[in-house]
């Protein structure tokens, strides 16, 4: 990276981290350091429930999901704007009537402690991993720009979040989202553009488009009702409305940066427009990374894209084999790329003649590049053989101009800080609201629970950290961390939905039910081949059934508890 690069990068990076100490240093009560006092206005709600799940897994693994996928990974969100329009009408107003500081706090008041402490301990075991996946995912970024060690970067990573969430809490998080998600829109749009305008004089977006759908990267509607499929529209229709549902509206990351709003309008007015922006945004970035496949048609991309095992295998005893491999893959990229023109400029075949045989020479290359993978990991028998991660960044490390690179890394890096930093607020609140305050220690001072939540932030960027050094063992991260989410998820919401909307069900059916439901769903996961997104409808509906199902049997054991 040249000297311009490095300062852009580093100026906003230590910009962001300095605004967050300096507006937030004061911050003198639990509320502020939780809620922001409940002073946030509605855009601010909007961009900072955005911030928050725009993670940098979004900027930097998901334009490789479609690169090497194309852009089904869109019907992962049709359900969003679905979510939004749900929890706006039924989650919203019950939080604020109850003025709660965290979501499970609603559990014990219609159910009992222990439900409140299930979902409390749900949440905290997969947030407190995703966090780790986002203190990866920029520390990958670093890793490959300076030729560090990953673990150094994720260690610097995860210090520079620790340090403003902890001392400014909830308000840091939700100043610094503002900023951290211009910066992003920025960065997006400018990588967008360039990759057009770097393509061939002789080839216009809508050749680009072109090409794009001959090689199956503009794959984003199924309508398919295949169970084994991962993505198609009714997975991400039904699967994924259950999994927004829970995420936004009892994941405390994104529950938190409602609670902050000043009323119920500004709550949902937050929520409505996120879920209005999301879909198109992710559409955008998704259509980025087919763009980039396209651009590696005229220019010869990686045989494989992580540098620091590239390096490995070719200072190792398979050198001479790796080296005729990318020999290999030159040539079969150069005839690709004459097919290419000649589809383009429109020869005398037919475009289905031409789709087949470069469909048939994207084939032999990735057997290529398997071949490729075999020796990396002969090599280096621990090496990590999914690139996806790396096809993005090295996109933007070595083709974009001066400047342009360090606004494109500053921005994946603020979509990282603000992703964590509500993690790790929403953790500490949790941690001190629902177990601490709640089960050990209850009489304490306001500035006792402060400091107290200081030092929880401070333990989960630590456990984050640690969890982050193991996840280059996980393949591409923006479907891992959505993985490990739909683990828990449809278990909690199935948990919330029974309260929303029952009266009559005790907690013990409910928490009975609940533990069911999760082991049903983990069973699932190590024992069949039902995509993740299903896991969310498993794990809802089981709990609701199941606590319907038994709530007869022990009614006469339990006292119904209602809200008024």
């Amino acid at each position: 990276m040249s000297t311009i690069d490095w300062i852009v990068l580093c100026g906003f990076t230590g910009f962001i981290v300095l605004f967050g100490i300096w507006k937030t240093h004061k911050t003198k009560n639990v509320d502020e350091y939780l809620r922001a006092g409940k002073t946030s206005s509605w855009w601010v709600v909007a961009l900072s429930i955005m911030a928050t799940q725009a993670s940098a897994i979004t900027f930097l693994s998901t334009p490789g999901q479609a690169y090497v996928d194309g852009m089904r990974f869109v019907q992962f969100y049709i359900g969003l704007p679905i979510a939004m329009i749900i929890l706006s009408i039924t989650a919203v107003p019950v939080y604020s009537k109850l003025n709660v500081f965290t979501a499970y706090e609603y559990l014990e008041k219609r159910f009992d402690l222990k439900n409140r402490v299930l979902g409390s301990i749900l949440f905290l075991t997969q947030r407190g991993l995703a966090a780790g996946f986002t203190i990866y995912a920029p520390a990958l970024i670093l890793s490959v720009i300076l030729g560090w060690d990953i673990h150094t970067t994720i260690i610097l990573m995860g210090f520079l979040v620790i340090l403003y969430t902890t001392i400014g809490g909830s308000n840091a998080v939700n100043k610094t989202h503002i900023f951290q998600m211009i910066i992003i829109t920025v960065g997006m749009f400018a990588a967008f553009f360039m990759i057009i305008a770097f393509l061939s004089k002789d080839i216009s977006f809508i050749d680009a488009t072109h090409i794009a759908g001959k090689m199956g990267k503009l794959n984003a509607i199924d309508f398919s009702f295949n169970l084994s499929d991962r993505y198609t529209f009714w997975s991400g229709l039904i699967g994924g409305t259950f999994l927004m549902l829970s995420y936004f509206g009892t994941d405390q990351s994104q529950v938190a940066r409602y609670l902050a709003a000043k009323n119920i309008t500004q709550s949902r007015m937050g929520l409505l427009v996120n879920g209005l922006v999301k879909v198109p945004m992710q559409f955008i970035i998704l259509f980025i990374g087919a763009m980039v496949f396209v651009f590696f048609q005229f220019v010869t991309p990686p045989l494989f894209f992580n540098p620091v095992e590239t390096n490995n295998v070719k200072s190792g005893n398979y050198s001479e084999q790796y080296i005729n491999l990318e020999k290999e893959y030159g040539l079969i990229h150069q005839e690709k790329k004459n097919l290419i023109s000649e589809m383009i400029n429109k020869n005398s075949i037919s475009e289905s003649d031409y789709q087949k045989r470069l469909l048939a020479l994207e084939q032999k290359g990735n057997e290529i590049r398997d071949e490729a993978k075999s020796l990396i990991k002969q090599n280096n028998p621990s090496a990590d053989l999914n690139d996806t991660n790396y096809i993005f960044i090295t996109y933007i490390v070595n083709y974009l101009p001066v400047g342009l690179i360090g606004l494109l890394l500053a921005a994946i890096l603020a979509a990282s800080m603000s992703s964590t930093s509500a993690e790790l607020n929403s953790l500490s609140s949790t941690t001190m609201v629902d177990i601490y305050k709640r089960l050990i220690y209850k009489n304490g001072s306001d500035q006792h629970y402060l400091r107290f939540s200081k030092i929880a932030t401070v333990g989960w960027g630590f456990y984050a950290i640690i969890f982050a050094l193991f996840a280059n063992e996980l393949g591409s991260l923006i479907e891992a961390v959505n993985i490990l989410g739909s683990l828990v998820y449809g278990t909690i919401l199935g948990i919330f939905l029974t309260a929303f909307y029952t009266k009559k069900i005790t907690g013990h059916s409910v928490f009975i039910a609940a533990i069911i439901s999760e082991l049903v769903v983990l069973y699932s996961y190590f024992f069949t081949d039902i995509p993740f997104l299903w896991y969310n409808v498993i794990g809802c509906i089981l709990v609701f059934l199941i606590s319907s199902l038994i709530n007869p049997f022990i009614t006469a054991k339990s006292k119904v508890k209602t809200i008024s």
